[in-house]
């Protein structure tokens, strides 16, 4: 996100000076990193959680179509980075990868052929496929039918536009790119603790180096806080009354990882299933083609867990210290609403290795516990908001926070996260930059690198179907 909207503010005005603080020694290596993060390009096109079913039974597609939206805007603003030499080669960090969907059961497989039904009739979705046809899913998908009984009813969607993003390797080349341009600065192991008005105007930044101890003070006009979970603790640093309110639940991850170079090359596609019945959006399992440092991996997953972190290099006081008076009753209140959430990552965390090979059969019947390892995931902070009177709700997606006089932003929560980031930065534009936002250069700026900024794409099927053309040749993923 920072680095998103780093390049998206140079871009627009070359004479800014900006300064970047990162905790770590390099960039990229907490939510964005390519372990840590889903990578999935989510654009709606398999994730069954964006497409909620109604009491009355129909789907509710409206949440899938602003995300889809949303991810075509990234792929627009990757392909004039691409363009602009701003980046390596595409193929670094964003690959074709199939989406698909799968379900067993009659009760599953009703929805998703609902869903499917519902989505075809978007522009946005018209390239997708439905399918209870066993030979036709294990040509789309082998693993996942192999070994399975024959016996068993079966569905599928697949889309094959889908992509697979390595956020952390697209994050450290857009640093690489502002540390280049003249007025950045980016600061290592720098920890920001504190973000306070400045007597002459501004925001008074405080700073200290994690390798000596050295303070030191920084003065910004405007402030952007993208740091994962540990944005609601700088958040609430900052003395604007849109802080109010706020908490954070942290759920941590973890995947199998196939060792087992035949599994991995045998599947080529992202299966994402239906998450279990408790379980965060995040949760939702998935057997997951990943292209990472260079490599084909296949991963599954992410088993849920608790830790009081909010950084997966956090600290475990970081739940603690982030209960405020104004958040107090609102976390208190999300907690007790939310007892199966929390009884499910108590059962998550008592998991056994052969526990998580049970979940994976579901998916690759033949799969062998030897043939699979443990890694851990990264770290999210999902968002807690408070409602009417004392009352909190637990909040499962991204949320920008911006300050009445647009001097602060800040991006809180999780999925759909990376994949819409573009789309969320030029959101806080005009919000934090009214003035020039309006004027004829930005306006003309804004359209050069995202030609369908401010235009529904779903009511524009035919200017759709440029966008993805372009920007699929652009970034190699014909």
């Amino acid at each position: 996100m920072s680095a998103t909207l780093g390049i998206i503010l140079k871009e627009l005005n070359p004479d800014l000076t900006i300064q970047i603080f990162e905790r770590l020694d390099e960039p990229g290596l907490e939510s964005s990193d390519a372990w840590n993060n889903a990578g999935t390009g989510h654009a709606a096109f398999c994730e069954l959680n964006y497409t909620p079913q109604k009491p009355d039974g129909t789907i509710d597609i409206s949440k899938a179509i602003k995300i889809c939206q949303d991810y075509e805007i990234s792929r627009e603003f990757w392909a004039y980075l691409v363009e602009k030499g701003y980046v390596g080669k595409p193929e670094g960090f964003i690959q074709p990868v199939p989406h698909i969907s799968f379900v067993w059961g009659d009760t599953n497989i009703e929805f998703l052929k609902k869903r499917y039904t519902r989505m075809h009739e978007s522009a946005m979705f018209r390239d997708m496929q439905y399918t209870e046809d066993r030979d036709e899913i294990a040509h789309w998908a082998p693993l996942i039918l192999k070994g399975r009984n024959e016996a068993q009813r079966v569905a599928a969607t697949r889309v094959a536009m889908g992509t697979d993003v390595n956020f952390g390797e697209l994050t450290r080349q857009l640093i690489k790119k502002l540390e280049a341009m003249p007025g950045v600065t980016v600061h290592y192991n720098i920890d920001v603790y504190d973000i306070d008005p400045h007597k002459l105007g501004g925001w008074e930044v405080e700073t200290q180096s994690l390798l000596n101890n050295e303070k030191a003070d920084c003065r910004a006009r405007f402030v952007f806080l993208g740091a994962g979970g540990a944005t609601l603790h700088l958040l609430k640093d900052a003395e604007i009354e849109e802080r109010k309110g706020y908490g954070g639940f942290p759920v941590s991850g973890l995947w199998l990882k196939c060792n087992n170079p035949e599994l991995i090359h045998a599947h080529h596609a992202k299966v994402y299933g239906k998450a279990s019945v408790g379980s965060p959006p995040m949760s939702v399992p998935h057997v997951d083609t990943r292209m990472i440092n260079g490599r084909r991996e296949l991963l599954f997953g992410p088993f849920a867990g608790f830790s009081m972190r909010f950084l997966k290099t956090g600290s475990h006081l970081d739940l603690a210290k982030s209960f405020r008076f104004d958040n107090l009753f609102p976390m208190i209140s999300a907690g007790l609403s939310n007892i199966p959430l929390t009884r499910y990552l108590i059962e998550q965390v008592r998991l056994k290795h052969e526990d998580r090979i049970k979940s994976l059969q579901e998916y690759v019947p033949t799969a062998r516990a030897e043939e699979w390892e443990l890694k851990r995931a990264g770290q999210r902070v999902q968002v807690i908001r408070k409602e009417e009177g004392l009352k909190g709700k637990l909040e499962f997606g991204t949320e920008a926070v911006v300050a009445a006089d647009g001097s602060v932003a800040a991006l809180l929560g999780a999925s759909p996260g990376a994949s819409t980031a573009a789309a969320i930065m030029f959101s806080i534009l005009p919000k934090c930059f009214p003035n020039e936002s309006k004027s004829p250069a930005w306006q003309n700026k804004l359209k050069e690198m995202v030609p369908s900024l401010g235009i529904d794409l779903n009511k524009n099927e035919a200017l759709l179907h440029a966008s993805r053309a372009r920007t699929s040749s652009i970034l190699k993923l014909q």
